[in-house]
């Protein structure tokens, strides 16, 4: 189901979060041996509305009117939102060993011998705070160069 925000996006005030440039990513991965890539999987819903904002979200289906608890795609400041929670669950690892782009993590391995233990530690966070992987589009040991 895709609803129009259109007229909400309008009245929403722009959230100024900056998304990571692509260029700064890939110029981040020099020196790396190897990469991963991770999807978080429909994270944008475990984000919960506020109360007071739920109204907003109505929409109408021929079953009735429901609105949504949690975050959705098509809101304004939806990417900008995931993008601050997904840094601040992988705060420690952000240009060390990891870097994320709204739902995408990629987590990157100076010494083939560090693998396990960067995806390990990154793991442990996206646990902690209950962030769920999606393994089929996820992709292991990726040469660099």
């Amino acid at each position: 189901m895709c609803i129009d925000y259109t007229s909400l996006n309008k009245a929403c005030p722009k959230d100024p979060f900056a998304l990571p440039r692509i260029d700064q990513l890939i110029d981040s991965i020099a020196g790396c041996e190897l990469l991963s890539f991770l999807d978080a999987y429909s994270g944008y819903h475990k984000i919960k509305l506020n109360p007071a904002d739920r109204l907003k979200t109505a929409f109408i289906t021929p079953f009735g009117a429901f609105y949504y608890l949690s975050m959705t795609f098509g809101l304004r400041n939806a990417s900008a939102t995931f993008q601050r929670c997904m840094q601040k669950c992988l705060l420690k690892h952000l240009g060390r060993n990891a870097h994320v782009y709204v739902d995408d993590i990629m987590v990157k391995t100076e010494k083939r011998n560090t693998l396990l233990e960067d995806l390990k530690e990154t793991f442990e966070n996206l646990r902690r705070f209950e962030i769920k992987i999606n393994p089929e589009k996820c992709v292991f040991r990726v040469p660099v160069g």
